[in-house]
C-alpha cells in the first residue's frame, strides 16, 4: 500500500463519489468524528469539499487542484481536508450550501467551504480555478488567503461565522404567515406568477439554465383540471412538448438529461439523475392522461425502458446516476457526426433520421449533433415526402440500429449506490405506470426496490438508512428519505392492494412523526432525533431538483387520510401548509409540490372501489376505464373480493349479481353501485349526491 493510500481515508468508503479521490494526493478525510477530532488536535481549519459522481465541473476541479502534488502539499500542511458526497449526506449539503449562499450569492458544486474546526462556516464558494481567471482567484490564492486570516484574524472569523449559522437559523424556522382570505387565493396568484415567467417561446420558467421543474408542472395540471385554466394546461403542455423534443431527452435511449444549458433545451448537461427521470416519468403519465397525446405516453414507456435497462439493481433498487463525461469528454457518448449516421444507414434512411433529428453537418454542439426534434411531424412528412405512418415505420426500423451502435461506445460511468428517497420517488412513478397503463414490468420492478428498501436499509426498530452500496447501509436517513419512500409504498398499495404497502407505510409517517415534529410548529426538521448534532438543525420547505420534505411529509400525509379516512393525517399535514401558505403563492416554482399539497387540502376528493377477481375482463374493463383519465385526487382500488382489507373506504362493497362491480363516491358521498363501463365512467364525471 503506498503513502498516498494510507493518507487518504477514503479508500475505505462505499460512496462512488469518494472513492472518485481515493487516489488524490490529497489527505482525504470523510465526514466523520475522526475527522473533526483531527482538526481539532491540530487545530486547523477544515476544507470541506461537496460534490457528487456525476458533476462535470467536479472532475474539472478534481484534475486541476486535487491531483496536483503541490496543491495538495499546501492542502495537507493547512488544513484537515473533508470530502462529503451531497447525494449521501443532503443534511450537510443544505447547511453548508445556505452558508455559501449568504456569503457569495450563488451556489453549486462543487462546493467548497472553509469551516472552524467546531463547524462552523467562514469562507466558501464553488469552483475554483488553478489560475485566476475571469475575476475568479486561484484555488491556492483561496487557500493561501483563509489560512493567513485563520492564523492572524481567528476570533473575527469565528464571530463571523456564528452571526451566520444564527442567521440561518432564523431565516429556517418559518413562522406560519397570514393565510389568504380565499383558501383558493394562494393558487390563482401562483399561477399568476408563473404566467410572468413562462417563456412563451421554448416553454419553461425564466432564462437559460433551464431546469425541468416537474413539480410546477404538475402544480398546473391540477390547476387545468380543477379550475379548467386554460393557461395553465397551455403552460403545462407547451413546457413538455419542447423539452421532450430537445436534446434534454436522449431521443435515443430514453430518459432525461439533468438540465439544458440553452433556453430551447438543446444542448443538456448530459448526465442523467435518478430523481429527475422518477419525477418526470410521473408528470408525463399524467400529462398524458390528461392529453391522450401520444408523444407524451411514447416518454412514459421509453422512460421506463431506460430505467428498468440501465438502473435496476438485479437485488431491487435503482442506482442513483449516470456520469455526463466518457472517454475524458462531457457528453461524448451521446454525440453523432452526420457522415457517421450517413455511414450506418442507407441513403433514404439517413436522409429522413437527420431530418427529424436536425442533425447536420457543421453540428449544433462544438461540430458535433445533439439528436433532437426541431421540426412539426407534418413538416418532417412534407419534405421527405413520406406519409405519417411511412415515416413513423421507418424511424421504428433504423432508430434501433443507432441505439446499438451507440452501445458499442465507451459508455458514461454509473454512480451505483441506492439512495432511499430517490427510490422512493421512482418507487411511486413506477406504481402509478404500473397501475394506469398497465405496466406489469414496471410494478414488479417497484414492488422489488420497495421490498429491498425495507429487508436492506431498515433498521429493527423501523428507522431508514439514507444509502446502500457493496452490501453495506449508511448513513441516518432524512425526513425527505421516510417520505418518499413512505408515498411509494402508498402508490403500491393503490396499485395492488397488497395490506403489506399500506401497514408499512404508515410505520413511515409514525416515524416521521416521532423522530422529525417540531413541537412548536406544525412542520418537521430534516434531521430525526438520531442524527448527529451539527452546527443547526434545518427544516425544508423549499422545493429544489426533488421536493422538500417538508412538502413530500404533506403529500403523504394528505394522502394516507384520503385511503385510511383518517382525519389526523389531514390535520397534521393542513399545519405543514399553513407555514408557508403566503410565500408559495409568491415563489410557486420554489413550492411546486407544496402547491399540489396545498389544492389537495380544498379540492374535491373521489374515491372508486372495483370489487372483482383481476384476471376477470369485465373487472380490468373497469379498471382501466377508472384509471385512464387525470383526476389528482381520485383514488382507484380494484381489490378482489376475498380479500379483506379493514378500511372505509372498502366496508360493504361486495359484488352485484356475481360480477365485478364499481363503487363511486365523491367527498365521501356514493353513487350506487354499476358494473357497467359506460355508467362508471357517467358517475366519475359526475359532482352528484347520494343516489
Amino acid at each position: 500500500m503506498t503513502a498516498v493510500q494510507l493518507a487518504n481515508r477514503l479508500g475505505q468508503e462505499t460512496s462512488p463519489y469518494l472513492l472518485q479521490h481515493a487516489h488524490n494526493p490529497v489527505a482525504w478525510q470523510p465526514w466523520d468524528e475522526q475527522a473533526h477530532a483531527l482538526a481539532r488536535a491540530q487545530d486547523r481549519p477544515i476544507f470541506l469539499s461537496i460534490g457528487y459522481s456525476a458533476c462535470h465541473w467536479c472532475h474539472v476541479m478534481e484534475r486541476e487542484s486535487f491531483e496536483d502534488a503541490e496543491t495538495a502539499a499546501y492542502l495537507n500542511a493547512h488544513f484537515v481536508s473533508i470530502k462529503v458526497d451531497r447525494e449521501e449526506r443532503p443534511d450537510l449539503d443544505a447547511i453548508y450550501m445556505e452558508a455559501v449562499q449568504l456569503m457569495t450569492r450563488q451556489g453549486g458544486w462543487p462546493m467548497s467551504v472553509f469551516l472552524m474546526p467546531d463547524g462552523v462556516p467562514f469562507h466558501g464558494g464553488t469552483y475554483f480555478p488553478p489560475t485566476p481567471r475571469q475575476g475568479m482567484p486561484s484555488f491556492r490564492q483561496v487557500l493561501e488567503a483563509v489560512a493567513e486570516a485563520f492564523a492572524a484574524r481567528r476570533s473575527e472569523l469565528q464571530t463571523h461565522g456564528a452571526k451566520m449559522v444564527a442567521q440561518m437559523v432564523k431565516l429556517g424556522t418559518h413562522a406560519p404567515t397570514p393565510h389568504p382570505a380565499d383558501p383558493e387565493e394562494a393558487l390563482h396568484r401562483a399561477v399568476d406568477q408563473l404566467q410572468r415567467r413562462f417563456d412563451a417561446t421554448y416553454g419553461g420558467f425564466g432564462p437559460a439554465p433551464k431546469f425541468p421543474q416537474p413539480m410546477t408542472v404538475d402544480f398546473l395540471l391540477t390547476q387545468a383540471h380543477d379550475q379548467s385554466h386554460r393557461q395553465a394546461r397551455h403552460m403545462a403542455e407547451f413546457t413538455l412538448t419542447r423539452m421532450l423534443q430537445g436534446g434534454i431527452y436522449d431521443q435515443l435511449g430514453g430518459g432525461f438529461h439533468r438540465y439544458s444549458v440553452d433556453s430551447y433545451w438543446l444542448a443538456p448537461h448530459f448526465e442523467k439523475m435518478l430523481y429527475d427521470n422518477a419525477q418526470l416519468l410521473g408528470t408525463y403519465l399524467r400529462a398524458w392522461q390528461m392529453t391522450g397525446k401520444t408523444d407524451y405516453l411514447r416518454v412514459v414507456q421509453e422512460t421506463i425502458t431506460y430505467l428498468l435497462r440501465e438502473m435496476a439493481r438485479s437485488g431491487g433498487g435503482f442506482y442513483s446516476a449516470q456520469d455526463a463525461d466518457s472517454e475524458g469528454e462531457e457528453g461524448c457518448f451521446f454525440l453523432w457526426d452526420q457522415a457517421e449516421i450517413e455511414e450506418l444507414l442507407a441513403p433514404d434512411a439517413a436522409q429522413a433520421v437527420c431530418l427529424v433529428m436536425g442533425v447536420s453537418t457543421e453540428g449544433n454542439f462544438e461540430g458535433r449533433n445533439i439528436l433532437h426534434r426541431p421540426h412539426a411531424w407534418e413538416e418532417c412528412c412534407r419534405r421527405l415526402r413520406m406519409q405519417p405512418s411511412q415515416l413513423q415505420d421507418l424511424l421504428e426500423e433504423v432508430l434501433p440500429r443507432l441505439w446499438r451502435h451507440r452501445e458499442q461506445r465507451e459508455k458514461p460511468a454509473r454512480d451505483d449506490k441506492i439512495l432511499t428517497e430517490w427510490n422512493g420517488l421512482l418507487i411511486s412513478a413506477l406504481a402509478q405506470c404500473g397501475a394506469v397503463l398497465p405496466h406489469p414490468a414496471a410494478l414488479q420492478a417497484a414492488s422489488h426496490a420497495a421490498d429491498f428498501i425495507w429487508n436492506e436499509m431498515r433498521t429493527p426498530d423501523n428507522g431508514l438508512f439514507r444509502s446502500y452500496r457493496a452490501g453495506q447501509a449508511k448513513n441516518h436517513g432524512v425526513l425527505e428519505d421516510y417520505a418518499a419512500y413512505g408515498l411509494g409504498l402508498l402508490d403500491l398499495f393503490v396499485a395492488d392492494a397488497n395490506p403489506k404497502w399500506l401497514q408499512r407505510s404508515e410505520v413511515m409517517a409514525a416515524r416521521i412523526e416521532t423522530h422529525f415534529a417540531d413541537p412548536e410548529s406544525g412542520s418537521f426538521f430534516q434531521t430525526g432525533l438520531d442524527h448527529e448534532t451539527l452546527v443547526m438543525r434545518r427544516k425544508e420547505y423549499i422545493d429544489n431538483a426533488v421536493p422538500s420534505g417538508n412538502s413530500l411529509a404533506a403529500s403523504l400525509l394528505l394522502r394516507l387520510a384520503h385511503v385510511t379516512g383518517e382525519d389526523r393525517y389531514r390535520r397534521r399535514a393542513a399545519s405543514i401548509v399553513s407555514d408557508v401558505e403566503a410565500l408559495m403563492a409568491a415563489q410557486p416554482t420554489a413550492f411546486g409540490r407544496m402547491l399540489c399539497a396545498h389544492a389537495d387540502l380544498h379540492a374535491p376528493l373521489q374515491e372508486v372501489v372495483i370489487v372483482g377477481d383481476p384476471a376477470d375482463p369485465a373487472t380490468q374493463a373497469l379498471t382501466k376505464a377508472a384509471r385512464r383519465p387525470y383526476h389528482p385526487r381520485r383514488l382507484v382500488l380494484q381489490i378482489p373480493p376475498e380479500r379483506d382489507i379493514e378500511l372505509p373506504i372498502w366496508q360493504g362493497k361486495g359484488l352485484v349479481h356475481q360480477r365485478p362491480t364499481a363503487y363511486v363516491c365523491h367527498n365521501h358521498v356514493c353513487h350506487c353501485p354499476v358494473t357497467e363501463t359506460e355508467d362508471l365512467l357517467r358517475q366519475m364525471h359526475r359532482r352528484g349526491t347520494k343516489i
